[in-house]
């Protein structure tokens, strides 16, 4: 695992790290998640969590923590959820702290699972999240049903949005509505002072980004706050 923060930038400190999947000598996520298929999915993905945990106990991980969760690989999120318990108690990682973040490396069909698997995380105490809002298979249809604490817009989206008047704008109208409902928002893949103003001057508070630390392997990384 690597691990990127994700940034508080009105506190100007961490508010989490994601757990992004690595090989065991630093390969890449794409080298590792293109071996993902129907008949290890749910192993790799209890893996994933597991190992994250273990990390991050281990590196002393001091905020939330971040944790993919591929949705097909979920059949019943109660037997997901207790090994995520087992490892929690195993490496003394607290459970309050723990995010889970959907993504989509694949489509799903039935939004009816999805909701029922957040649901379930909150129950527990979880915090959820939908990573790359605004693009694949999610989206407003998703929101409407189910309102996460989280959401990170995708970072095509953000790429440039400084240059670009009608991302902006989507963007600002995504913030917006959001903030009237209750959910956070993420703007990652920040990678220039420019981007970073266009979305502080919107009234966004999270990012994740070059700009502020690169992944690090099995370690928490360094942060810079950049002056605007």
């Amino acid at each position: 695992m690597a691990f990127q923060p994700i940034v508080d930038w009105n506190k100007k400190t961490i508010y989490s790290h994601e757990a992004l999947v690595r090989g065991t000598k630093g390969e890449s996520a794409y080298s590792i998640l293109s071996k993902v298929n129907s008949n290890n999915r749910y192993q790799f993905d209890q893996s994933c969590r597991i190992k994250a945990i273990q990390l991050a106990s281990q590196i002393r991980i001091p905020s939330y923590l971040n944790i993919n969760f591929l949705p097909n690989a979920v059949y019943q999120p109660e037997t997901c959820i207790r090994a995520t318990l087992e490892a929690s108690k195993e490496y003394r990682f607290p459970l309050d702290r723990l995010v889970f973040e959907l993504t989509e490396g694949e489509e799903v069909q039935d939004h009816d699972h999805i909701i029922n698997i957040f649901k379930t995380y909150q129950q527990y105490g979880f915090l959820t999240a939908i990573d790359d809002f605004g693009s694949g298979y999610s989206g407003l249809n998703l929101l409407a049903k189910f309102q996460p604490d989280l959401i990170k817009l995708d970072m095509e989206l953000i790429r440039n949005i400084h240059l670009n008047s009608v991302a902006q704008k989507l963007t600002k109208a995504i913030a917006n509505v959001c903030q009237e409902i209750g959910i956070a928002v993420i703007a990652e893949g920040v990678e220039t002072n420019e981007e970073l103003k266009v979305l502080v001057d919107m009234g966004i508070s999270f990012y994740q980004g070059y700009l502020f630390s690169k992944p690090a392997f099995e370690s928490a990384g360094e942060v810079i706050f950049p002056t605007l």
